[in-house]
Parts: structure tokens; C-alpha cells; sequence
């Protein structure tokens, strides 16, 4: 177990140490700089600047900077809001992005883990159809138009919500709700898919076999193998959903990182974008990591060799 853990951290670190690079590189081949779009500064001004932040010194020189701040998690000033570090940017605008994303996956949980179970345990019958409906429109509807139609009922229409500001968990149901549905869907059809296989494995005639009851075969054998697949995929939802959406935090008034994020994009505001490049993928390394010990746990076959 330790030699595991001990080559998935090493690998983990590869990992980060190559995003960190090319995102660094990427960066800087992106013809202008971060000023360049502020035509009302002057040139020397820009030059300033530019000497202010290291930007004018050669590239190995800057990416060896780089890397030994990020060593001492350090992630840079940011080059658009003044006085504000990247870690400042991500400590402040994380919380509302976790509670979002959170609250999203434990109601993408329990709508599509029961949908997946119902489905398989009737399937070809109306319950099977209606949760086949509810996966499909899930994964087709985008999320902008899922929330623009919360947003009529709920805020407009009936009155139980406000939207455009935040006010913590009050304000986070709907924007979680229209994240929750993607993952819900996807989540039904994992189970539903897998339930239907492992219903006609040996194993579970043997357990009928024995006696035991439907509830028992069910829930204790099948439904353990079944969530295989779906814990294989909660590692990469899990950091995605967390670190927020552009569109659903707009659409909501909703201060997450996603938002900082895509205008980080606009305003080439290289190290906030490298700065929530590094901690997205060290959230993804994260939660690849429980997975697979969270595999090891439901099915004995795996072992953490």
C-alpha cells in the first residue's frame, strides 16, 4: 500500500509539473502581453510594468521564477487586479464554488443513483422509459437554458428565489440544481447500464439461490459492483463541478472561480490563469486518488499493489 501511494504521489507531482509547463509556455506564445490591450497607457508606462513584473527578463529566467514560487505555494500576483494575489483570488472565490458544486453532487447522487436502479430493475417498462426521458434530456439540454427556465419559474414566476447576487446557501440551491442535472443523467445511465449486467452474472443466481431476499441480492451484492463505473467518473466530475461553471455562476450572480477564470482568459492575466489551471489539476489529482482507493474498497479484485 505504501509503495502505491508513494508512486501515485510521484506520478501526481509529474503530473502538475507538466501542466504547469505548458501552460506557462502556452501563455507566453500568445502574441501581445498582458498590457498590450490598454491602448490609453502609454509605451513607457507598459515598459514599467512590465520591469515591475519580471515580464521583461528572458523566458527561462521567468519560468524558473515561477516554479519555485509555486514550490512555496506562492502563485503570483495578479496582473489585473491591483494589489491582489492569484492565492487571494482563489481563497476568496473557492467557498462559493465549493458550496455550488458540492451541493450539485450530492443531488446529482441521489437523483441518479435511484433513477439507475429503478430503470434496471424495470426495464422495457414505463419507469424504465420515463428515466430513459429524464437522462436524455438532462444531457442534451444546455446548462444556460436550464437555468434561464429555473430562473422563470422559481425566481419570476413563483417567487421562492433570488438570483442575481449571493447570499450564500440560500442563493446556491438553484445554481446547483442546473449543475446537478448533467451529472444526474450521466450517473442514471452508468447505473442503469451496469445494473443490467451484473443482474445476469452468476453471482447474483447464487445469492437468490441461498435464500436471500430481493432487497438483499440488490442493494448489498449488485448495487456495490454497480457503482464501479460511477465512482470512476465522480473523480473528474468532482473537481470539474467543484471549481464552478462560467455560465451557471453568470447566469446566478454567483462569485466562484469559474467566473474569475474566463476572465482571467480575456485580460491574459497569465498567472491567475495558471494559478486555477494548477489548482484544477491538483483537485483532479486529488480525487483520482480517493477513487481508485474507493475502488480497491467496493470491489476486493482490486488491489493497491
Amino acid at each position: 500500500m505504501l509503495k502505491y501511494f508513494s508512486r501515485r504521489v510521484l506520478v501526481s507531482l509529474l503530473t502538475l509539473f507538466i501542466v504547469i509547463t505548458i501552460t506557462f509556455f502556452m501563455m507566453r506564445a500568445i502574441p501581445g502581453g498582458p498590457f498590450t490591450e490598454e491602448k490609453a497607457i502609454p509605451d513607457f508606462v507598459i515598459e514599467k510594468m512590465m520591469i515591475q513584473y519580471g515580464l521583461n527578463e528572458p523566458l527561462y529566467i521567468q519560468y524558473g521564477r515561477y516554479l519555485l514560487n509555486v514550490l512555496r505555494l506562492d502563485l503570483g500576483p495578479s496582473y489585473r487586479y491591483e494589489g491582489i494575489s492569484v492565492n487571494e483570488i482563489i481563497s476568496e472565490s473557492f467557498p462559493a464554488s465549493f458550496m455550488v458544486g458540492g451541493l450539485a453532487l450530492v443531488i446529482a447522487l441521489i437523483m441518479g443513483i435511484p433513477a439507475g436502479i429503478i430503470s434496471a430493475l424495470n426495464r422495457g417498462k414505463w419507469q424504465d422509459r420515463l428515466s430513459i426521458i429524464f437522462a436524455t434530456l438532462g444531457v442534451t439540454i444546455p446548462s444556460f437554458i436550464i437555468a434561464a427556465l429555473l430562473v422563470y419559474i422559481f425566481a419570476w414566476r413563483l417567487g421562492w428565489a433570488t438570483v442575481g447576487f449571493w447570499e450564500g446557501f440560500s442563493t446556491a440551491i438553484l445554481p446547483a440544481l442546473t449543475l446537478s442535472l448533467y451529472p444526474a443523467a450521466f450517473i442514471s445511465r452508468l447505473v442503469r447500464s451496469s445494473m443490467l449486467e451484473i443482474l445476469t452474472q452468476d453471482y447474483i443466481r447464487t445469492a437468490y439461490s441461498k435464500g436471500l431476499s430481493k432487497n438483499a441480492v440488490i442493494y448489498i451484492h449488485a448495487l456495490k459492483n454497480a457503482m464501479i463505473p460511477v465512482i470512476t467518473y465522480l473523480a473528474p466530475l468532482t473537481a470539474g463541478i467543484l471549481t464552478g461553471s462560467f455560465v451557471v455562476e453568470q447566469v446566478f450572480g454567483v462569485p466562484g472561480l469559474g467566473t474569475f477564470f474566463v476572465t482571467s482568459i480575456n485580460n491574459r492575466d497569465y498567472t491567475t490563469i495558471m494559478g486555477v489551471t494548477i489548482f484544477y489539476s491538483a483537485l483532479l489529482v486529488f480525487f483520482n486518488l480517493i477513487a481508485d482507493c474507493c475502488l480497491a474498497l467496493v470491489d476486493p479484485r482490486i488491489k493497491l499493489q
